[in-house]
């Protein structure tokens, strides 16, 4: 008795601390959403006129073609920013390179700026919301990135036993440096989508790859529910920020379908001792060759395709080379990762080797287009990659190789 209430009793402080910091968390993310929603749809007040300032173009956020329906043009200055929305027509006659802004200011000490004097107050509601909008994205970004690490608690609180310690502390670890990243490096807005949402986009990608990787370094065949989860996530990031079509191609015909047929693989290859865990093997040398021979020729052939087609987006600022770039990274990823795929299907080990060249050329791309929150996920890649090969390795070693069929 007194060595099973050993056990018990840390197992118990655990999950009180899990539970407190459940709910903790929650009440942070309704607090900050409140704050911000309250904030965001305040009444400005009375403006007083403060004077007029003039404000430059901002023609790197620009790109925009006649398939666009609607333009914005930034105008900023050290103060602040003011933004005009034209038709297309109307951005193709736009000649001028600077405004004169006329600044007003709330009673709390806002600047509010507007392309004319006197605006009526549908328009001042509107620049306010705007401003307000730049203005509180930390505290929507913390919000939202509080409630995803509410969830990510919440799964190592619930499903407590399938866990290690250091597996909650790796993952937990991973979601607490996310969300710090989340605040202090916010996300712009892209192709009309605000930044508040695509940070979203970027938490909840970080919460469910680590957590799929997590489950494949178990070598349970549960990850591929999750990874159905991360590529409805990933194309919609894509389309979102219209780049890096080639993985948004690969993830709908490849990864999709792969992960239904890796779940039905898995599961008739179970361990015979713990039914959890899957028999995994390893590949030959020659075998090697042939998938980096493959590699390369899919990264040259798609790469120069996708770079032919004529697809620009803003959030690279327009830089022609720098997609360029990232649409051969982008093809050399997708095709590491349809060889990952395959490894992964086949349940072999050399996928863990597969992940660290593809978390290296994603970071390379995350670095390019400033998407740094999400190098929170390449580090957590790379941290249980190493896990999943050392474990992956023990587990060939204790039991073997596999002498049944791959399938």
């Amino acid at each position: 008795m007194e060595r099973l209430k050993k056990h018990i009793e840390p197992n118990t402080t655990i999950r009180k601390i899990e539970t407190i910091a459940l709910i903790l968390l929650l009440i942070g993310s309704a607090l900050a959403y409140i704050r911000g929603t309250g904030s965001l749809n305040g009444d400005p007040g009375e403006l007083s006129y403060v004077g007029e300032t003039v404000m430059e173009r901002d023609f790197d956020a620009e790109d925009y073609d006649e398939d666009s329906t609607s333009c914005d043009v930034i105008f900023v200055n050290e103060e602040g920013q003011l933004i005009k929305t034209y038709t297309y027509e109307d951005y193709e006659k736009l000649e001028d390179e600077d405004i004169t802004a006329y600044v007003y200011e709330t009673r709390d000490g806002i600047k509010l700026f507007f392309d004319h004097k006197d605006p009526n107050n549908d328009v001042i509601k509107g620049i306010y919301r705007q401003t307000m909008a730049t203005a509180l994205m930390p505290l929507f970004n913390l919000a939202n990135a509080l409630i995803i690490l509410a969830v990510s608690v919440g799964v190592m609180l619930f499903f407590g036993s399938f866990f290690t310690t250091y597996e909650k502390c790796w993952f937990l670890s991973i979601m607490v440096l996310a969300t710090v990243f989340a605040v202090l490096f916010p996300e712009e807005s892209a192709n009309g989508v605000n930044g508040i949402w695509i940070m979203l986009l970027y938490l909840l990608d970080t919460f469910l790859n680590i957590l799929c990787e997590l489950l494949i370094s178990k070598q349970s065949r549960y990850n591929f529910l999750v990874s159905v989860l991360v590529e409805i996530t990933e194309i919609v990031i894509s389309l979102v920020l219209m780049y890096r079509f080639a993985t948004m191609a690969v993830t709908l015909l490849f990864w999709l379908p792969i992960d239904i047929l890796s779940f039905i693989n898995w599961t008739k290859h179970k361990d015979d001792q713990e039914d959890e865990l899957t028999i995994v093997r390893r590949l030959k040398g020659y075998q090697e060759v042939l998938v980096i021979l493959a590699i390369i020729v899919w990264t040259v052939v798609v790469g120069y395709f996708i770079s032919g087609l004529d697809i620009r987006t803003d959030f690279l600022g327009g830089n022609e080379e720098l997609e360029t770039l990232m649409i051969y990274l982008d093809a050399c990823a997708s095709a590491v990762g349809i060889a990952n795929g395959l490894f992964i299907f086949f349940r072999l080990r050399e996928q863990w080797i597969a992940w660290y060249i593809c978390a290296a050329l994603e970071a390379v791309m995350n670095i390019l287009a400033g998407q740094y929150v999400l190098l929170v996920l390449k580090l957590g890649y790379f941290t249980n990659t190493t896990y999943g090969y050392i474990k992956w390795s023990r587990y060939i070693r204790s039991h073997g190789e596999d002498n049944k069929t791959l399938f």
